[in-house]
């Protein structure tokens, strides 16, 4: 069924042409592309595992046994760690090639050389950020540490090997649609992956949106609406904690900013990216072992971010999500310890204007001196057309991405980039150390080689330890710097050194029992170094936590259903008042239905509640609503965050932006939730005519996992989940918890459960092609095989395959 699925979408994704063999321009040529025996045909599989039985390469020094279980994970048995990162690689190519050759491409702008000129305002985007600039820094210091290197090569050569294997009929069927052919890989792409997870986690920052809108709303009310603490913060170390070291010093503030706006800037990454990570001590757990757990909120995408492998060699034995073309294992456990880790928020990017001497670009302005430029030429291809060619300026910040050419408004407006990712780092070498680490110990040693994207990594060991450790390389700041545009003439703007690794935020075997972290502050106010984003939670972790205080005697299946929690914190803290709010004599027919609905609701974003349906569009308007003013054409605005704007609703409802600029008459805040109300109800009823749905939240939130391509037939929509962003459960329509992993460590024994919302293989030919999207939804969990090839029952074996000289 899934193979005629397979033929029938693939033929539905192209547009039949009658010149079978000639390219016409962006469609393949397709004679090629329908030829039975090698076209998008031969992509269809039967069985869930089409691999030869043997497979030699020279690079191999022994032999190696691997062994794919039910769910298609290879369990790799080497002799070396050459040989077990070169069958990873290998294997992680099997299954993920166009997945990971796509991600190089987008991360490096690289898309216009196979989508065309509709892809180059993207493709600059990504050369003016300096993400490969960044992985070839990345890669020179690999080049100097021996281990890294060795790992990287391995791999690379893995994946060669798989690739020069192809021929067109084994292609990914991807490759056949867009007709391009894979490219060979390189240590480079496997530190431009590197990149792509910095992008993703640590390039988001709203200073410019920050500087308009201090000079639009003033100082006072703009520090009203975005305070840097506000009471109750429930941070990641607990409140009160007393900080045992003496803090480097901190230059004197110079809060002079540049008085230039700007009109747009680039896209920045999903706020929805979060994470979830609990570890629980002995004495909270009913059998006195340790578990951890760990959901990293990301992008629902099919194929999964994520490919779990078991690594084993004389020198490792490791077990987790890895990232295709990454070698290691990046979340996950071995036999003496367990780690997971959550996008540790924190502001590491800061734009700096730059004055150069004249329209050369050739020196610019720096502590009363004129720099030299450094200027890199940016050649993008295009398809169909002409290479286009982008000269980017560096200076000892780093790229200027916005200028007259991009973004600048056509001005002389020019801002260069200052982002930690693009300082030479050695991040390959902590994911070496920690896959090898055997104690709390080792595991703080590992980290001290990452620099980023910072994260918070939990802990857990057999041994009975548990911790969290911020690990990662944060600028030192007086406070507000980088909160708005810096300028880069001043020596008093650069950033005040780096924080010790050894006083950012950490805890070992907290008294609480446990600990968490949900992307929020990572210390109360109390923490000797000023502490900024943009982006911190205020809802998952506080539920998290007041659920662990009052657990006890606490087993996996308790950790696995809070891990599936869905109560919507929101919704419990706000809702009383914006229902206090309406007027009771417009409450008539289905706007009386769905209040009463709301009403009687228990605040829980369960599949089939229909109430999430409407809160959740309800305070989509409101938010809108309230905040018209940061909708501007002619300025790059940021409206306040979801708690920043209830936190002003409840405590400030007479504030005077709660007006609605577009109308004559001066409303409410009471008058702009009545409005919002009548505006959902109406958008939930026009939804009901034009889909014929009824609102069950699973089915309007409409959960999916899409086809990273966006092709519509290869994308599983409507999944039965409930849950939403800002929930602990965070599944919203297109993110949410892209890997769930419980791990029970103690005894000397380690015990795993995960599931993601996808599949092993990347085909969408294969009969497993999102398989495990309904155990997922369901918050169910598979048991996760960790032990030796002669372990494994003979039943959960789908297939088995020796590598050899």
């Amino acid at each position: 069924m899934k193979v005629l699925r397979f033929i029938f979408t693939a033929l539905i994704t192209i547009s039949l042409t009658t010149f079978l063999n000639i390219k016409y321009q962006d469609i393949p040529p397709l004679g090629k592309l329908l030829n039975p025996f090698s076209g998008i045909w031969a992509n269809g599989e039967k069985e869930s595992l089409s691999i030869d039985e043997i497979i030699s390469h020279p690079n191999l020094q022994a032999e190696v046994d691997v062994v794919f279980d039910e769910l298609l994970i290879p369990h790799i048995y080497a002799q070396n760690d050459n040989d077990a990162y070169f069958v990873q690689g290998y294997l992680t190519a099997y299954h993920r090639l166009w997945q990971m050759e796509m991600s190089v491409r987008a991360t490096a702008g690289r898309i216009s050389e196979i989508l065309g000129e509709g892809a180059l305002t993207f493709d600059r985007t990504q050369r003016r950020k300096g993400l490969t600039f960044g992985a070839e820094r990345l890669l020179e210091e690999i080049k100097k540490d021996p281990e890294s290197m060795a790992m990287l090569e391995a791999y690379t050569n893995g994946i060669n090997a798989y690739i020069n294997s192809l021929s067109f009929k084994s292609y990914p069927v991807e490759y056949k649609l867009v007709n391009f052919e894979p490219e060979e890989w390189t240590p480079l792409k496997s530190c431009i992956m590197m990149k792509s997870m910095a992008n993703m986690l640590s390039s988001g920052e709203s200073d410019l949106e920050n500087t308009n809108a201090y000079r639009m709303l003033g100082p006072e009310l703009f520090n009203k609406l975005n305070p840097d603490y506000f009471p109750g913060v429930d941070p990641i170390i607990p409140v009160g904690t007393e900080w045992a070291f003496q803090p480097e010093p901190i230059g004197i503030p110079d809060s002079t900013y540049p008085d230039i706006t700007i009109k747009n800037t680039i896209e920045k990454p999903n706020p929805q990216n979060g994470s979830n990570s609990f570890v629980i001590g002995p004495s909270k757990t009913a059998n006195g072992k340790v578990i951890l757990c760990n959901e990293p909120d990301l992008a629902i995408n099919l194929p999964s971010i994520w490919y779990v492998a078991h690594l084993s060699s004389p020198t490792m034995n490791v077990m987790g999500s890895t990232v295709p073309g990454m070698p290691g294992v990046i979340i996950g456990f071995n036999d003496s310890i367990a780690w997971g880790n959550t996008n540790a928020q924190r502001d590491l990017v800061d734009w700096y204007y730059i004055e150069f001497k004249n329209d050369l670009r050739d020196e610019y302005l720096y502590d009363n001196k004129w720099l030299k430029t450094e200027k890199r030429i940016e050649e993008i291809g295009i398809l169909g057309g002409d290479t286009f060619y982008d000269t980017v300026v560096y200076t000892h910040h780093g790229p200027v991405t916005y200028d007259e050419t991009f973004l600048g408004n056509g001005q002389k407006v020019n801002f260069s980039m200052r982002w930690t990712s693009h300082d030479p780092s050695l991040e390959y070498k902590a994911v070496y150390k920690v896959n090898r680490a055997k104690n709390y110990d080792d595991f703080v040693e590992a980290f001290t080689y990452f620099t980023g994207p910072p994260q918070n990594y939990s802990f857990g060991s057999v041994s009975g330890d548990y911790a969290l450790w911020i690990h990662g390389k944060y600028p030192i700041k007086w406070k507000n710097q980088g909160k708005f545009l810096l300028d880069g003439r001043k020596r008093s703007h650069e950033w005040q050194g780096f924080i010790p690794r050894e006083q950012n935020v950490h805890v070992k075997n907290d008294p609480r029992g446990w600990v968490s972290s949900a992307n929020q502050h990572p210390a109360d106010s109390t923490y000797p170094y000023y502490i900024y984003d943009h982006s911190f939670e205020f809802y998952r972790n506080r539920r998290i936590n007041e659920r662990l205080l009052v657990m006890n005697d606490i087993t996996t299946k308790d950790l696995m259903e809070l891990q599936n929690d869905n109560f919507n914190y929101i919704a419990s803290e706000n809702l009383p008042m914006m229902l206090d709010s309406l007027d009771s004599s417009q409450l008539v027919g289905v706007k009386l239905e769905y209040a009463d609905l709301l009403k009687s609701w228990d605040y829980f974003n369960n599949p089939e509640n229909k109430a999430p349906s409407i809160f959740e569009m309800w305070q989509d308007f409101l938010l809108k609503n309230a905040w018209d003013e940061f909708r501007s054409d002619s300025l790059a605005l940021r409206r306040p965050r979801t708690y920043n704007s209830f936190y002003a609703m409840q405590n400030y409802p007479d504030l005077e932006l709660f007006d609605i600029q577009e109308t004559d008459k001066v409303e409410t805040l009471t008058d702009i939730i009545n409005l919002s109300f009548v505006q959902a109800v109406d958008s939930v009823e026009n939804w009901k005519k034009e889909t014929g749905k009824t609102i069950e939240w699973y089915k309007f939130k409409n959960t999916r996992a899409q086809h990273l391509a966006r092709l519509d037939p290869f994308t599983v929509s409507e999944i039965k989940i409930g849950g939403n962003h800002n929930i602990v459960n965070a599944a919203s329509t297109t993110h949410g918890p892209s890997w769930r992993m419980v791990v029970e460590l103690g005894d000397g024994q380690v015990k795993a459960w995960g599931v993601y919302p996808g599949s092993q293989s990347g085909n969408p030919g294969n009969p497993l092609w999102g398989h495990m999207i309904e155990d997922w939804a369901d918050g169910e969990y598979n048991e996760l095989f960790f032990g030796s090839k002669d372990e494994i029952k003979i039943d959960q074996v789908v297939g088995q395959v020796k590598f050899q000289n």
